[in-house]
C-alpha cells in the first residue's frame, strides 16, 4: 500500500497525507493502478455530472478534473517536450528547452488541441463511459513503464529523473497493467482497438523519441501520458461509442 499510495503522491495532487518513502522502482510498478484509481474518480465525478448536463458540457468538466487531479503535470510534460522536439533542433538544445519552465508557441497549441479533442473525444462515448473513463489513465500511466523499459534517461546522471532508470525494469514489473487489460475485455470489439490503439501509439512514440534524443526525459514521460488518453477515447469513441 506504501507503494501504491507514493505512485499515487508522485503522480497526483490528491491530498494523501505524509509522503511514503521514496521507492523509484515501486512507485514505477504501480503506475496502472495509480491510473485506474485516478480513472475511478473521474468516472463517479461523470455519474453525478451526466445526470446534470448534456454528455458533451459533462465530458470537458471530466476533462478539467482530470487535470486537477493530476495538477496539469503531465500537460506541462506535454508543452515543454512539444517546445524541445518539434523541428530539427539538435539534442541538446531540444534537451534545454525542455527544461526552461517558459511555455513556448508550440507548446500551447499542444496542450489546446489536445484538451479539445480529449473532451470531443469523451463527448462521444455514451454506453461505455463509466468504462472507458476508468480504463484509459490506467493505460496511459502504463504507457510510461514502456518508455523507461525500453529507453535510456536522456538527462543522464545529473538529471533529476535519473533514480526511476537506475534500475531496469522486468517483465514481471508490469503484471500490473493486466487490470486495465482485463477492464478492457469488457468494451468488446473497441477494447481490442484501443489495446491496437495503445500498442501502435506507443511504439510510434518510442520510435520517435529513441530518433530524436536518443532517450525519453521526464516531459517527454509526461507527454506520452497525454497523448495515449487522446488516441483510446478516439479509440472507445469509434463509429458513436455507442
Amino acid at each position: 500500500m506504501n507503494a501504491f499510495i507514493a505512485s499515487l503522491q508522485f503522480i497526483t495532487a490528491i491530498p494523501l497525507g505524509k509522503p511514503r518513502p521514496f521507492d523509484p522502482k515501486g512507485i514505477i510498478v504501480h503506475f496502472p493502478l495509480a491510473g485506474l484509481a485516478i480513472g475511478l474518480i473521474v468516472a463517479l465525478f461523470d455519474l453525478i455530472v451526466s445526470a446534470l448536463w448534456p454528455p458533451f458540457l459533462a465530458s470537458v468538466l471530466d476533462v478539467v478534473l482530470l487535470a486537477t487531479i493530476t495538477g496539469a503535470f503531465h500537460l506541462d510534460g506535454l508543452a515543454d517536450a512539444a517546445d524541445g522536439l518539434y523541428g530539427q533542433r539538435e539534442r541538446e538544445k531540444a534537451l534545454a528547452i525542455m527544461k526552461d519552465s517558459r511555455v513556448g508557441a508550440m507548446g500551447l497549441v499542444a496542450v489546446v488541441c489536445v484538451l479539445l479533442t480529449k473532451a470531443v473525444a469523451l463527448g462521444c462515448v455514451e454506453h461505455l463511459r463509466f468504462l472507458a473513463l476508468m480504463v484509459v489513465p490506467a493505460y496511459a500511466r502504463s504507457a510510461m513503464m514502456v518508455g523507461m523499459r525500453f529507453l535510456p534517461y536522456a538527462r543522464g546522471r545529473e538529471g533529476t529523473g535519473n533514480p526511476f532508470f537506475e534500475t531496469p525494469l522486468s517483465s514481471m514489473d508490469f503484471k500490473f497493467v493486466a487490470a486495465p487489460l482485463i477492464l478492457s475485455l469488457f468494451l468488446g470489439w473497441r477494447g481490442l482497438l484501443l489495446n491496437l490503439f495503445f500498442a501502435v501509439t506507443t511504439t510510434a512514440l518510442i520510435f520517435i523519441y529513441r530518433k530524436k534524443l536518443g532517450g525519453i526525459t521526464g516531459d517527454m514521460l509526461g507527454a506520452m501520458v497525454e497523448i495515449i488518453e487522446v488516441v483510446l477515447f478516439l479509440a472507445v469513441c469509434a463509429r458513436g461509442g455507442s
